[in-house]
């Protein structure tokens, strides 16, 4: 593990499914029986699905058809995954982590819908944060910056002040694009080329400087 890094910024934006909540169980059954049902390999499917809406996944797996299909199909998707709740708990440290953000700057900019945000993050006991991006709010999916980008405007910070949270592919490119420094959580973030990267949140410490700055302990 390389030492410990200091990082100053306003604000934290923070993706939530990998990051915060571990629902892989729930992605694994639903996007596994929806893999079977149209013919593709699981491991494939599971290699694309995460950090993306639902409706954009498909669309790469499946090219030649049409969006109409793809947005129909992500709405039984999304009610399928906000039914299931079973094994979903939160990323080791997340619980201190969102404690020791109470009162300060941050968001949460998530793929997820609206409803299917605040399932997952009661089923593991977070805190919803009173300022939150979900697929709603956004006219692009990640890996577009959209989101971080209104996450950052709705907090009043310039992204290069913000510091996101991200697990996956499509979102460690989002939040750079963004113009982000960007922690990268869990062994998914592992491949991909955030800034830093962090086994889990166990690993991030959060202090306030005496100007009102974040300052982050990181590794």
């Amino acid at each position: 593990m390389p030492p410990a890094t200091t990082a100053t910024a306003r604000a934290l934006l923070l993706d939530m499914d990998g990051t915060l909540v571990n629902s892989d169980a729930v992605v694994e059954r639903c996007w596994r029986r929806w893999a079977a049902r149209h013919g593709l390999d699981g491991d494939q499917v599971m290699s694309v699905v995460h950090g993306r809406q639902g409706h954009l996944s498909m669309a790469l797996l499946l090219p030649d058809r049409p969006m109409a299909v793809n947005l129909q199909e992500n709405r039984a998707m999304l009610a399928d995954e906000t039914a299931d709740t079973l094994g979903i708990v939160p990323v080791p440290g997340a619980p201190e982590f969102m404690a020791a953000l109470t009162g300060l700057p941050h968001a949460l900019v998530t793929s997820a819908d609206e409803a299917l945000a605040t399932v997952r993050m009661g089923a593991a006991g977070l805190p919803m944060p009173d300022t939150r991006v979900t697929a709603e709010s956004v006219g692009a999916s990640k890996p577009d910056p959209e989101g971080f980008l209104k996450g950052s405007a709705a907090l009043g910070f310039a992204p290069a002040d913000c510091i996101a949270f991200e697990d996956s592919e499509a979102g460690i490119a989002a939040a750079l694009a963004a113009g982000m420094r960007v922690v990268g959580v869990g062994p998914r973030a592992t491949a991909h080329p955030a800034t830093w990267h962090v086994d889990t949140l166990e690993q991030v410490a959060v202090a306030t400087a005496a100007d009102g700055a974040l300052v982050l302990t990181v590794g």
